[in-house]
C-alpha cells in the first residue's frame, strides 16, 4: 500500500465505502479522478450584423483585415462562372420548367407492379392469349428456319457463358446472362446467306423511351431505357386477322378492385409528355423488332420474379409499340389500319419468357372498344442444370465434367411447357430466338 497515491490512501483504508457492490473498486468523486466537469462548454455566440433602418453599418471592409470593435462585412455569393456538382443547390420542385399539377403515374426500368399480367393488361388495355400466334409456331415446323447442329452449337453458347469466359470458379449471373443472349443473337445472324431479310435489322442498347398516354382519368408514361432493341428497315406483319380484333369488343378487362391499378407505379409533377421512341428522326432502322429484357441481377431480392418480368415485358413492348404509332399515325388516330406488332423476349440466363404485341387501337381512356392483344410463352428453360463445380461423393467425382456439366432438356420433359419440338422422330432442342428472329 506504499505506492498508493494521496487521495487514493483514505479510500483503500475504508473497506466499507467501495463502489460496484463492494468488490475492492475504490468509490471516488469526480475530483479524486482529475475530472473538473461533465458538462460541456457553451458555444461562443455567433458573430451578428445588426441592421438597424437608416443606418449603415461601418465595417472593416476597407482595413482589408479583421478589427474587432467594426462589424463584419456581408459579402455577395461567389459566382464562379459554372456550377460544382458537389455544392449545385437543387431549386424547388414548384419552380421546376417541366413542373404539372397533374399527377403522372411513370413506370420505368425498376418498378415492380403488385398484380403482375393482370395490372400491366388494364394499364394497356390489351386481351391475353396463352401461347405463340400460329404463325410464329409454323415458322419453327419449317425446315428451313433449322440450324445446324444445332443442339451442339447452343451447349458451346451455354458452356461459353457459363464455364469458360468467366475466369472465376462459379460465374455470376450479371456476367453470364448477356453473354448468352448476345450469344444467341450471333447464332441468328449466322443465317443471313438463308434469310437475307436478317440483314436489314441491327440491335441498339441502352435506347431511351418515353410515351404518355390516358387511362380512364389517369396520366400513365413509360419512361427509361428497355435494354437491346433489334430494329428493322421494315415493319412486322399484322398477327391477328380483322374479325379477331373487332371480337376483342366483347372482351371484358379483369379488375383487382379494391387495389389501385397505379400500384407499384412511380407518381411524379415533373415530366415532359413527348413520343421518344431513342432514335431520331431518318434512323435507316425505324421499326421496333424485338425488344431483350434481362433480369442479370445477382442477389435475389434484386432480380425481378417470372410474373413481375412479364408484366414489364408488355409495358415496355407497348409503349414502343404506342410511341411508333403516334409517329407514324398521329396522336388522332384510334383504331389503327395496320396494327404495330412489337416483339419481347426476358430473361434470367436460364428461363426464357417470350412475348408478342399488336397494338389494335390507341384509344386507351375507356374499357370499351376494341382492345390490343398479348401473346405469352412464358417460363421456357434453355437447360436444366449447370455443374460450375465438380460433385465429390466418396472420392469420386460423380458430376461435374466439361462433356457433361450442361443438362439440357430431354425427352421426359413436357415438349410445349420444356421447349422441346420432335424432329423426325427425336427430340431437338429449340433455340429460344427461332421466334423472334427468324421469323415473321
Amino acid at each position: 500500500m506504499a505506492l498508493a497515491s494521496g487521495p487514493a490512501r483514505p479510500a483503500l483504508a475504508r473497506p466499507g465505502r467501495l463502489g460496484l457492490g463492494g468488490y475492492g473498486v475504490p468509490k471516488r468523486g469526480a475530483y479524486e479522478w482529475g475530472v473538473r466537469s461533465t458538462r460541456k462548454p457553451e458555444p461562443p455566440p455567433l458573430e451578428r450584423v445588426y441592421e438597424i433602418p437608416g443606418l449603415e453599418p461601418i465595417t472593416y471592409l476597407g482595413k482589408m483585415h479583421f478589427v474587432p470593435w467594426l462589424a463584419r462585412p456581408v459579402f455577395p455569393p461567389w459566382d464562379p462562372g459554372w456550377t460544382h456538382p458537389k455544392f449545385r443547390r437543387v431549386p424547388p420542385i414548384h419552380e421546376h420548367p417541366l413542373y404539372k399539377d397533374q399527377v403522372c403515374y411513370t413506370f420505368h426500368q425498376r418498378c415492380s407492379l403488385l398484380e403482375g399480367v393482370k395490372q400491366a393488361l388494364w394499364l394497356t388495355k390489351a386481351k391475353l392469349i396463352e401461347g405463340l400466334p400460329k404463325k410464329v409456331l409454323s415458322l419453327l415446323d419449317d425446315p428451313r428456319n433449322h440450324i445446324e447442329n444445332q443442339d451442339e452449337r447452343v451447349l458451346n453458347v451455354i458452356s461459353h457463358a457459363r464455364l469458360w469466359h468467366c475466369t472465376g470458379d462459379i460465374p455470376k449471373r450479371e456476367t453470364y446472362c448477356p453473354v448468352i443472349v448476345d450469344s444467341l443473337i450471333q447464332l441468328c445472324k449466322s443465317q443471313i446467306s438463308k434469310h437475307p431479310s436478317l440483314a436489314r435489322r441491327i440491335c441498339a442498347k441502352n435506347y431511351r423511351l418515353s410515351t404518355t398516354w390516358n387511362r380512364e382519368a389517369l396520366l400513365l408514361q413509360v419512361h427509361g431505357s428497355g435494354g437491346a432493341r433489334l430494329n428493322a428497315m421494315d415493319p412486322l406483319l399484322p398477327l391477328a386477322s380483322r374479325e379477331e380484333v373487332e371480337a376483342t369488343q366483347n372482351h371484358v378487362l379483369e379488375t383487382f378492385y379494391p387495389i389501385s391499378p397505379t400500384i407499384g407505379l412511380q407518381e411524379c409533377n415533373v415530366y415532359d409528355e413527348k413520343d421518344d421512341t431513342g432514335f431520331q428522326e431518318g434512323y435507316p432502322y425505324p421499326y421496333a423488332h424485338t425488344l431483350f429484357l434481362l433480369e442479370a441481377a445477382n442477389i435475389r431480392p434484386y432480380r425481378f420474379p417470372p410474373e413481375q418480368l412479364r408484366a414489364k415485358m408488355i409495358l415496355f413492348a407497348f409503349g414502343s409499340a404506342l410511341a411508333q404509332a403516334r409517329l407514324l399515325y398521329g396522336h388522332d388516330a384510334k383504331v389503327l389500319e395496320r396494327p404495330v406488332v412489337v416483339q419481347c423476349v426476358g430473361t434470367d440466363g436460364r428461363v426464357f419468357q417470350f412475348l408478342v404485341l399488336q397494338l389494335n387501337t390507341t384509344d386507351l381512356a375507356s374499357n370499351e372498344g376494341v382492345k390490343n392483344l398479348v401473346w405469352v410463352d412464358s417460363d421456357q428453360l434453355l437447360y436444366q442444370h449447370f455443374w460450375c463445380l465438380p460433385v465429390i461423393k466418396k472420392k469420386v467425382v460423380v458430376t461435374g465434367s466439361p462433356s457433361h456439366s450442361v443438362s439440357l432438356l430431354r425427352p421426359g420433359a413436357h415438349p410445349t411447357s420444356a421447349g422441346l419440338l420432335p424432329v423426325h422422330g427425336q427430340w431437338q432442342h429449340r433455340s429460344p430466338f427461332g421466334n423472334s428472329v427468324v421469323g415473321l
